[in-house]
């Protein structure tokens, strides 16, 4: 739940940034001429540029807070660290499709994301790790 509330507020921020560049535009830009009746989107070069470059910006920022928001851990909201390639490219139909692997630096999960994609856009694997401790203790008891 906290992985989407933190999401929606970074949503907040990025609508909060475009509003202020909207306040700015229409602050800095001179009125469109009072002659011309309708949109000034449609007859004032300078202002449809400023429209143009302002949504331009607005995606790049929801695509940037999306794009942060992949890479972050499930459970502390981490940036996930040491991405690991495994699978091997000469081989990757049918034996050992290319991945790469990110985990978090406190060991809550690991996420999983396929290199070559058959079949469109797939997500990402999260696994989510139990208990550190008892995992390692886990593996020093099989020996």
């Amino acid at each position: 739940m906290k992985y989407w509330a933190y999401f929606l507020a970074k949503l907040a921020a990025v609508w909060a940034v475009a509003g202020g560049l909207k306040w700015l535009i229409r602050a800095v830009m001179p009125p469109p001429d009072p002659r011309f009746v309708g949109s000034a989107f449609a007859r004032d070069l300078p202002w449809t540029m400023a429209i143009m470059v302002y949504t331009l910006v607005c995606i790049g920022l929801v695509y940037v807070a999306i794009l942060d928001q992949k890479y972050r851990c499930r459970t502390c909201l981490r940036r996930l660290r040491m991405p690991l390639s495994t699978g091997n490219w000469s081989r990757a139909t049918i034996f050992a499709p290319p991945k790469t692997e990110y985990i978090c630096p406190y060991g809550h999960g690991t996420m999983k994301q396929k290199d070559l994609q058959f079949s469109g856009r797939e997500r990402p694997d999260w696994v989510e790790h139990q208990d550190i401790w008892t995992e390692l203790e886990s593996t020093s008891e099989k020996k």
